[in-house]
């Protein structure tokens, strides 16, 4: 899918583990874990596409921003980890259940503060630093917003996708549309861009959500079903508690903090025996329509290509 900056990706983790490097050992030890716990790398990937759109390309500009993007990543994930209490994160050990939450927490923060300096030393339009800026500022409210929400029945798609939005969807979009700004691209070009990633940012949260409820713990890294246990409550389910005959016992589960195994596969057996699937999966083919129309004609064909495999890899992944 990503062959044309697949030079690109191997040098990012290169540049990430000598990033995590640190006279503290154990600042090593947790960033090293981190970068080689792997992940899709989605997120430096689509702004090297966008990077790679314009007439030149000069790595090692981009690279530290590439850097900066995935730090900025694995640091939410660790937060969200310790808020989670989670113990796996793609079937490899979580930061906090190797060193506890004080560490993974400031081990988190460690990687926020790397990655804004990776920026500030590298000379970036400001309007890269404000987008950084405001991508955290989204990253904590998505996450306010939802754990506000935990164990609440909510119907309120709205809200819904307001979350996944600042969650995941806008960091894809600023993605795209930060390597379009150093690609030297257009403005209209650039706000393609981003719509195209806030498409296929909406698509690939739901379609997440919908891994949860649908793959084998083996292939999502963490247990079925663990969103609903965590009392967060996702599109399938709002869409169950709608129209499901048995919405009150779903309601019921769902908003239980101690629930136990049997009632969190009765919650699951709910939503599946409704449209609620389905339903979901029919707002990730809109999203990633939309994603599709949306791609600027004037990048390389190669460039175009990849944007499109990707949105045909949120519509088919199965992890």
């Amino acid at each position: 899918m990503f062959d044309v900056i697949k030079q690109d990706l191997a040098a990012l983790e290169e540049a990430m583990i000598a990033t995590v490097q640190s006279p503290v050992a154990i600042i090593t030890e947790i960033g090293t874990h981190l970068v080689q716990s792997g992940g899709k790398r989605l997120r430096p990937a689509l702004y090297f596409l966008a990077a790679r759109g314009g007439v030149s390309f000069d790595r090692d500009k981009v690279m530290p921003l590439a850097v900066a993007i995935e730090m900025i990543h694995m640091a939410s994930l660790v937060h969200d980890d310790v808020i989670d209490s989670a113990d796996l994160r793609r079937g490899t050990a979580t930061a906090n259940s190797k060193w506890g939450n004080q560490l993974a927490i400031l081990g988190g923060d460690y990687l926020f503060a790397k990655a804004f300096s990776l920026v500030a030393g590298n000379g970036y339009d400001d309007r890269i630093t404000m987008r950084l800026s405001q991508l955290i500022c989204d990253l904590s409210a998505g996450e306010i917003i939802q754990n506000k929400e935990i164990y609440k029945a909510s119907r309120d798609e709205a809200e819904y996708y307001d979350r996944i939005a600042k969650k995941t969807a806008n960091f894809l979009a600023d993605c795209c549309e930060m390597g379009g700004i150093l690609a030297g691209l257009s403005a209209i070009e650039t706000k393609a861009l981003y719509e195209y990633g806030q498409a296929i940012g909406m698509a690939f949260q739901i379609t997440d959500d919908l891994l949860d409820l649908t793959a084998e713990t083996d292939a999502i890294g963490k247990p079925a079903g663990n969103d609903i246990l965590q009392g967060i409550v996702t599109l399938p389910v709002i869409r169950a508690l709608g129209v499901s005959a048995d919405a009150q016992e779903l309601e019921q589960i769902v908003t239980c903090r101690e629930m136990s195994a049997s009632m969190l596969a009765r919650a699951i057996e709910i939503v599946k025996a409704t449209d609620g699937i389905d339903y979901a999966q029919a707002k990730v083919d809109t999203y990633l329509e939309r994603a599709r129309t949306v791609l600027p004609e004037s990048l390389p064909v190669e460039i175009r290509e990849a944007y499109q495999m990707a949105a045909d890899f949120i519509r088919l992944r199965k992890y």
